[in-house]
């Protein structure tokens, strides 16, 4: 029946959206060093966009310390301009075709606005969640309008999506919530 495959969609956006959600956390800087501050970041590359991943070996030597060692010496300064037009608050250094990100210590003001920020990026994602169940829940009712499903099963799938939305909203305040004590502890 259509409204089972609407109620599958439904759970199948909601858990994308939690998946991003997920990842646009792990980005934000909690005063220790991670590869995936820089994931999103892409360097100009003979005429093309290239994650930096693609250009270089990023490792973690210490705790607050990023290296980025680019394979090719030509895209030194190409990947030194991506990552401080990223506006990501660390200034590169380089030393040959090394590029060192040293992570500052987390201040309790920055803290305070990396929580902020998490919040913004939180109810962003909310709204994506419950704008999914607007959609979901119109074409449950036109499918109910039609005669396809009983008024019963109209009002069961609408409580199912309630359900389902419910869900995957705690989902991202429990990553929010975790990234929170985080940022807080660290």
């Amino acid at each position: 029946m259509p409204y089972k495959e609407i109620e599958q969609t439904c759970t199948e956006k909601m858990d994308k959206v939690v998946d991003s959600i997920n990842q646009e956390l792990r980005g934000i800087r909690t005063g220790r060093a991670s590869a995936a501050i820089l994931e999103g970041i892409r360097a100009d590359y003979y005429g093309s966009q290239t994650p930096l991943n693609q250009l270089s070996n990023i490792n973690i030597p210490q705790p607050r310390l990023i290296e980025i060692k680019v394979w090719d010496t030509n895209a030194v300064s190409s990947v030194e301009k991506a990552i401080t037009g990223a506006n990501i608050g660390l200034t590169p250094s380089t030393d040959g075709n090394i590029i060192r990100l040293q992570i500052p210590t987390l201040t309790s003001q920055r803290r305070e606005q990396l929580v902020k920020r998490i919040n913004d990026i939180v109810e962003d994602f909310r709204v994506e969640v419950r704008n999914i169940r607007r959609d979901v829940n119109k074409s449950i009712k036109k499918i109910a309008k039609t005669g396809d499903i009983s008024e019963d099963q109209e009002y069961r799938s609408l409580d199912k999506i309630q359900k389902i939305t419910d869900k995957h909203i705690e989902n991202i305040d429990k990553l929010a919530q975790a990234k929170e004590k985080e940022i807080k502890e660290g």
